[in-house]
């Protein structure tokens, strides 16, 4: 597969593009950058001002989101082709509010997609700019349901256990 396949593909899998036309996404993949990690290399980490601006789109491989919570390493979400990290970055938030850590599982490719540039569209196709935007809303709406739910199971566990741990 090449890099331009692998780029249409992983866009297309991507809730960065449910609304986008077949035209529109290769606009999009135009400003798409590719990257290639290795097994157990650090994509993103906490305070790492260095992909600050950059949405990062798992275009093959295994990547894993994890935290540190009460000084144990625990396991946010597995991404899959399509998903997005570096949210936070990329819609104008601070590498302070970074919380999560993304690790290569295996060997890995992302697609980094820069908002600066991908700002410009605003001048030439301004909808694009707004579809991306609804799909980077969509994706961490599901986000937060999935954790609400997670949260809840894990409230129901701890109640049918009488507060025992």
């Amino acid at each position: 597969m090449t890099t331009d396949d692998l780029v249409l593909q992983a866009l297309r899998e991507s809730s960065l593009s449910d609304e986008l036309r077949d035209a529109e996404i290769d606009v999009l993949a135009k400003f798409i950058k590719v990257h290639e990690y290795k097994a157990r290399e650090i994509i993103l980490k906490p305070g790492d001002a260095a992909l600050q601006d950059t949405l990062l789109i798992l275009g093959s491989g295994e990547v894993e989101a994890t935290a540190t919570v009460a000084g144990e390493k625990v396991t946010l979400h597995l991404l899959k082709p399509g998903d997005l990290a570096g949210i936070i970055g990329f819609v104008g938030g601070n590498a302070m509010q970074i919380s999560a850590t993304v690790i290569a599982k295996t060997d890995c490719k992302l697609l980094m997609l820069d908002r600066v540039p991908f700002e410009t569209l605003l001048n030439t196709n301004p909808a694009i700019v707004y579809y991306v935007m609804r799909g980077i809303v969509r994706h961490v709406h599901g986000i937060v349901r999935r954790m609400n739910m997670q949260t809840a199971q894990m409230n129901n566990y701890i109640f049918k256990q009488g507060g025992r741990y």
